[in-house]
């Protein structure tokens, strides 16, 4: 899995859809309990990065399994209802998190 996880984040960049964002904004992935499963995506209106690691400061927190998280990046798993009231996904905002899904056409 930590493969399929390291390749879908690096290809993030590529399906960055420019303009998608109006200012800058800070995602914090927490994708598993290692250090080597948290990631900080920050998205301008011109581009994206990632980086190994959390930020200081996040405008919105994602934490999820790192399993989910390729599914749902890759289309072949849509977050519902059920994935929040189980507490399979959790964020600080989803209003947010709806931005990051259509920022990467999810």
């Amino acid at each position: 899995m930590a493969g399929t996880l390291r390749e879908t984040l690096d290809g993030l960049a590529a399906r960055f859809r420019a303009g998608s964002v109006d200012k800058e904004t800070t995602y914090y992935l927490s994708l598993g309990e290692n250090d080597s499963e948290k990631f900080t995506v920050t998205l301008t209106p011109s581009g994206c990065k990632v980086v190994a690691g959390k930020t200081a400061r996040a405008d919105c927190v994602l934490k999820t399994s790192a399993e989910l998280f390729v599914k749902m990046v890759n289309g072949t798993h849509k977050p519902g209802v059920m994935d929040f009231m189980s507490g399979k996904i959790k964020t600080n905002d989803l209003d947010l998190l709806q931005r990051f899904q259509r920022a990467f056409a999810m």
